[in-house]
């Protein structure tokens, strides 16, 4: 008998890449003790995040991301 195949869960209604919003990511990907990501600034809940967001909260992931570089 054959194990059944796991069934893959429908991609997201967004993808990663949005003309309206680019990703923030600078290939840098070092998450320091906060587990934010010394490259972007993002959290890794909110990289995590990024493919299934829609422009607004990839907007809201944007400024996040600033004001934490802002505050080093």
């Amino acid at each position: 008998m054959t194990e059944p195949v796991a069934v893959r869960p429908p991609k997201p209604l967004y993808s990663n890449v949005s003309p309206a919003v680019p990703s923030p990511c600078s290939g840098v990907c070092r998450l320091d003790e906060q587990k934010v990501c010394q490259g972007c600034f993002r959290h890794v809940e909110d990289i995590r995040e990024w493919r299934s967001a829609d422009d607004d909260r990839r907007r809201v992931i944007c400024a996040q991301a600033t004001l934490r570089k802002s505050a080093i």
